[in-house]
């Protein structure tokens, strides 16, 4: 896999850049499903095992929604809007764009 980290942000050269409308979403069985929580707990991710992913922004439930798929230790997310980002989970930690995810307990 082909791919460079800079800070915090990891810039994928192998994964398509684009939503896939065509692809369906695939059930996810790995360690990193549940909910993932920026350290001021403004932005929260929720991973779900049928592979959809609920993003909740301060008190705006359902920001964003869409469809997710983790490779190894590295996640793409293509939202139901059209827009694609990535992100990688390092010791525990889901580095995605500027941001840092932490598991909530």
């Amino acid at each position: 896999m082909s791919g460079t980290t800079a800070g915090a942000q990891l810039v994928t050269t192998d994964f398509p850049r684009s939503p896939r409308p065509e692809a369906p979403t695939e059930p996810q069985s790995h360690e990193f499903v549940g909910m993932w929580v920026t350290e001021d707990g403004h932005i929260r991710h929720d991973l779900l095992p049928n592979g959809r992913y609920d993003e909740a922004r301060g008190n705006r439930e359902s920001a964003y929604q869409g469809r997710y798929h983790v490779t190894g230790d590295i996640i793409q997310y293509w939202d139901d809007t059209g827009f694609y980002a990535d992100g990688q989970f390092r010791d525990g930690v889901l580095y995605h764009g500027a941001y840092v995810f932490y598991r909530e307990e």
